[in-house]
């Protein structure tokens, strides 16, 4: 991690593009993966259909518009000051860390992706790992909630 300490906030944003790019990469792996394992679609509910394509379809998106975003930042250096410094600011990286930082945040991604992956699998492993991810979001956003209002 120190590797990043001493780059420029530019080059960081130009490893976040290669990073999503690499992350869209594995998750079209991933879809091809399931695809050739095959849930069997008769045991899978409407509910987990319709959690596993949310997620699935939910992050795609979601990493394409983070690609869009950092490129958008790149081509504009005031934008760019500005997510620096907003980045930047201590109240943010407080509440961040106070709300569980990096851990929780790989923790919702793994989550994520065994919610997701049950989702085609087992039901009642896909039921016990949905009310996991629930739980962690939900401590994460009041936690998120109580040191904000301080």
């Amino acid at each position: 991690m120190k590797m990043f300490e001493n780059m420029s906030y530019t080059n960081k944003i130009k490893w976040r593009i290669r990073s999503s790019w690499a992350l869209l990469a594995a998750m079209l792996v991933y879809m091809v993966v399931m695809g050739e394992l095959g849930g069997d679609s008769r045991i899978m509910t409407d509910l987990a259909d319709t959690v596993s394509r949310v997620i699935f379809f939910g992050g795609f998106g979601y990493v394409v518009y983070r690609i869009c975003h950092n490129k958008k930042l790149l081509k504009n250096r005031s934008l760019l000051k500005e997510h620096m410094r907003a980045e930047l600011d201590e109240r943010n990286q407080y509440l961040h860390d106070k709300s569980g930082g990096i851990v929780v945040d790989l923790l919702l991604l793994f989550l994520l992706f065994l919610t997701n992956t049950t989702a085609l699998f087992n039901m009642p492993a896909f039921y016990a790992s949905l009310s996991a991810l629930l739980a962690a979001l939900l401590l994460k956003g009041l936690a998120y909630w109580a040191y904000s209002r301080r």
